[in-house]
């Protein structure tokens, strides 16, 4: 699948690879100011973004996915980087393809299984006819009351675009997200592990991943470390600044220690 995408700065390859319901365009601003010191991919990943449909909608196949992706643009290998429903996608890959991921930083999630927690969000929207509503204002409106959360609903909102006749549409394939839900909320499980250097973010004000986590992670990716901020899941949104200093600090740490 050719995923669409959109490039920043040069250097190192970075892959930046976004949440449930989220695009390359929520990581914007972070992705400008890490194309300072990389070369920067945000990608949408499949039925999301301006990315393609598919009735699959598994971490094999996002993992797949992303494989492709290096291959299309003659990458040997990238730091990846996902947060949430991305985070799995990237450990997915990194376990899958370890020679293809040089560094590997995982936000706010971990590799076990969680509980459904989204049903609102599918009621909000998928009953929605959006051949109703002619702004965007009486489509936010019309979720209010599923999702009375401002900040949830313009993350959400985020998804609507127009279609040819010039109406609304949802960009994110909810059909098949919600089909293939047990899949999102599933753990990532391998007989395999990642060795490389790996940075693992936590929100604080979340119950993403706990202190009863670590050893789970740790079996998967033995070097793994941890770092919290004091934000709730959307951690690079929050707290852009302390987020993108890890980061770097991270990668940039590793490349002296490698001699790279």
């Amino acid at each position: 699948m050719t995923l669409h995408f959109q490039e920043y700065g040069s250097g190192h390859p970075l892959i930046i690879l976004h949440g449930l319901f989220g695009s390359l365009d929520n990581w914007h601003t972070l992705s400008k100011t890490l194309g300072g010191s990389f070369r920067v991919f945000a990608v949408d990943q499949r039925n999301h973004g301006r990315s393609p449909h598919s009735d699959i909608f598994t971490y094999e196949a996002l993992a797949e996915d992303l494989r492709e992706f290096l291959d299309e643009h003659r990458l040997k290998s990238a730091h990846v980087l996902g947060h949430s429903l991305g985070g799995k996608t990237a450990m997915q890959f990194a376990l899958t393809f370890s020679d293809r991921v040089d560094k590997l930083i995982v936000v706010d999630i971990a590799p076990r299984a969680y509980p459904p927690v989204h049903d609102e969000i599918f009621d909000a929207m998928l009953p929605l006819d959006l051949r109703r509503y002619s702004s965007r204002g009486q489509v936010d409106e019309a979720m209010t009351t599923k999702i009375p959360d401002v900040a949830t609903r313009q993350f959400l909102m985020k998804n609507l675009g127009r279609d040819a006749s010039g109406g609304f549409r949802w960009k994110v394939n909810l059909e098949a997200i919600k089909k293939n839900y047990d899949e999102v909320t599933r753990a990532i499980e391998s007989d395999r592990t990642f060795t490389k250097p790996t940075l693992f973010v936590r929100g604080r004000r979340t119950g993403y991943v706990l202190d009863s986590d670590l050893p789970g992670i740790r079996k998967l990716f033995p070097c793994a470390e941890i770092a919290d901020l004091d934000t709730g899941h959307w951690v690079h949104a929050e707290a852009p600044r302390e987020f993108s200093r890890l980061v770097l600090e991270f990668l940039q740490k590793k490349y002296e220690e490698q001699g790279e």
